[in-house]
């Protein structure tokens, strides 16, 4: 029989998969050196860093964290006009992103506020034409996550005022009807097919192990520290305080892959809150040194304004 594949060539392509490996190892290690030169207030080295860091490819989270930390330091060290353009691009990619308020000073604050309150209100309606537009494709799944991702940037406390008056005001509107419609327009997925019988099984291959998730119990672990972590304002009746539990997972990036309402508050308001919850970012925890992930449960206590 002829060889199809030669030692040389499979001995390369385990070469290549074991580097990829080994570079995506160095980059989380990058990304964690430059938050602590910044913690550090060794800015110019940070901003160094996160240059080199933001030339290479990284997951959607990561180039995230990466221009936050750009705006951050570009800020400390006065460079004003290029820490709005990294501010826009942290804005443009994640709407609901703004910085906590105690991991950073009232002026980086405030720089990130100016560019949120001018450009929101068009990624608002951006984000609304998509969401019509997949409804109009009969897309109705991700139409309503998109109308739900809407209403939660209209409850964001930087654009709220310009929410009460038009044109947001209509897009709300139109956004709780439609976010609606496609919630009960959108279909249970399918039944799994049933298997096909099987005439020989085929040898047992063991799956490798997923990778482990610490809890608060886990003594070994140093827990994450949030920085972003904020939920939009309760609605409803003045004075009436309200509780839950959210429990999210925060991957070794620092984002969250997933969020559950353990404790109810109100049916409406868990939807936004888990919309909110899968946007927050922390730095994230350790064990040794190492990035890890972790599940973390917030307590909620959500009073109305109006």
């Amino acid at each position: 029989m002829r060889r199809l594949f030669s030692p040389v060539w499979i001995g390369c392509v385990l070469t290549t998969i074991v580097l990829a490996g080994a570079a995506v190892r160095a980059q989380d290690s990058d990304l964690t050196a430059a938050r602590d030169l910044y913690a550090s207030a060794a800015y110019d080295d940070a901003l160094s860093m996160l240059n080199r860091l933001r030339a290479a490819d990284h997951p959607a989270s990561q180039l995230r964290a990466i221009e936050q930390y750009r705006a951050f330091c570009l800020l400390a060290l006065g460079r004003s006009s290029d820490a709005e353009k990294a501010i826009e691009a942290v804005v443009a990619a994640e709407p609901s992103y703004h910085p906590s308020d105690n991991d950073v000073s009232p002026r980086v604050r405030l720089a990130f506020t100016e560019v949120r309150r001018r450009m929101l209100p068009a990624i608002i309606q951006q984000k609304y034409a998509q969401a019509k537009a997949a409804f109009d494709r009969k897309e109705f799944a991700a139409a309503a996550d998109g109308f739900s991702q809407v209403l939660v940037t209209l409850a964001d406390p930087d654009v709220v005022a310009d929410a009460m008056r038009p044109p947001l005001s209509d897009v709300r509107t139109l956004a709780v009807g439609f976010e609606e419609l496609s919630a009960k327009a959108a279909a249970p997925p399918p039944p799994p097919p049933a298997p096909a019988p099987v005439v020989q099984a085929p040898p047992v291959v063991q799956a490798p192990p997923a990778p482990r998730i610490y809890a608060g119990e886990d003594r070994t672990v140093v827990p994450p520290l949030a920085i972003s972590q904020t939920l939009p304002p309760f609605r409803g009746p003045a004075g009436i305080t309200r509780t839950g539990k959210l429990e999210v997972v925060i991957d070794e990036s620092g984002a969250v892959t997933s969020a559950v309402m353990i404790d109810s508050i109100t049916q409406g308001y868990d939807r936004i809150a888990l919309a909110a919850a899968r946007a927050w970012l922390y730095k994230p925890a350790t064990v040794n040194g190492v990035p890890v992930k972790f599940r973390k449960v917030v307590q909620i206590t959500v009073k109305a304004t109006s």
